[in-house]
């Protein structure tokens, strides 16, 4: 498995793409590296960022940084922290280690790390635990979003663990079940795999049999001028979500955004798709004071709309 992920790792790289363990001590306000948090199967790394003033029952936030970053770039660059101060929440951005792959790539094709009880997916929903644990979060509104391969492992997440999450935003990522080895990983990103709706939903069902509760909402962020992570990936999960919503795939409504950018609701807002026109491979943000402006500008920080403030939105985050 290990040489097999290193491998697909560094392939990837040249396509541009980018049982709960007693709680520690709780940390000081501010972003810090949480050591003990379960098994961790997958031998992932835990960074947290808590806002000074925390609420009681804070919601949580998972945010999943791309191949070739850390934690601390999505932390700096992603805006996650301007509206966790606002709104008090908890963010917690868990980050890959070079020993499990050379670039940094969350797992997101490998069967032992994309399915419920084993590998990077238990790992992620074992920070989940602690962090729940550890500062009385409301398991409610507990939320995942990332990008590229950690958009990859948000839809992983979404699927495997939907009792978990109460909402989703995949940005330039890949639907659930897409791939399952090197090979299919690649063509699910360029040039995309078609699936109906129904084999779609059928794939995110299949990752947690039986389950008859509710399923999280999900937003679908995507650049239209993606060459790595190409913009049919944007289609293909909105197809997955309405059809595990039950949903029609004519939008219940369109309107326009800045970027420019274009905002799908489709049934009464389970799902929404946001095409960022003229965006390439990346994260979009808009950096500056004003309310709906976050984040910096770096590799795969694009200059374009504050995609963490419209996501906290449409999670309730932030009014």
């Amino acid at each position: 498995m290990r040489p097999l992920r290193i491998l697909a790792a560094a392939t990837a790289i040249a396509t541009g793409l980018v049982a709960v363990a007693p709680a520690g001590p709780v940390a000081a306000a501010g972003f810090t590296q949480v050591t003990s948090f379960g098994s961790n199967p997958g031998n992932l790394a835990m960074y947290e960022y808590v806002p000074a003033a925390l609420p009681a029952d804070p919601a949580v936030v998972v945010a999943l940084h791309g191949c070739t970053q850390t934690a601390s770039a999505y932390y700096q660059n992603s805006g996650w922290r301007k509206y966790s101060d606002r709104h008090g929440f908890v963010v917690v951005f868990p980050e890959q280690r070079t020993i499990n792959n050379s670039n940094r790539c969350f797992n997101w094709f490998q069967l032992g790390d994309i399915r419920r009880g084993q590998g990077e997916a238990l790992s992620i929903k074992q920070m989940v635990d602690r962090t729940v644990a550890a500062y009385g979060a409301d398991r409610s509104r507990v939320y995942v979003t990332g990008l590229s391969a950690g958009g990859g492992m948000t839809a992983v997440m979404l699927a495997a663990y939907p009792d978990v999450f109460a909402g989703g935003s995949v940005v330039a990522g890949l639907p659930y079940g897409c791939a399952v080895d090197l090979i299919s990983a690649f063509t699910c990103m360029n040039p995309g795999v078609d699936r109906t709706p129904a084999q779609w939903a059928q794939a995110v069902r299949d990752a947690y049999p039986g389950y008859a509760g509710r399923f999280p909402r999900v937003a679908v962020w995507h650049g239209t001028a993606d060459y790595t992570v190409v913009p049919r990936n944007a289609t293909e999960l909105r197809d997955q979500w309405v059809g595990v919503h039950g949903l029609s795939t004519t939008p219940t409504s369109t309107g326009s955004l800045p970027g420019p950018t274009t905002r799908e609701t489709y049934g009464s807002g389970q799902v929404e798709v946001y095409r960022v026109h003229g965006m390439g491979h990346g994260t979009p943000v808009d950096p500056g004071t004003a309310t709906e402006q976050c984040g910096a500008t770096a590799a795969y920080f694009l200059d374009f709309i504050c995609s963490t403030y419209y996501t906290a939105r449409f999670w309730g985050l932030a009014s």
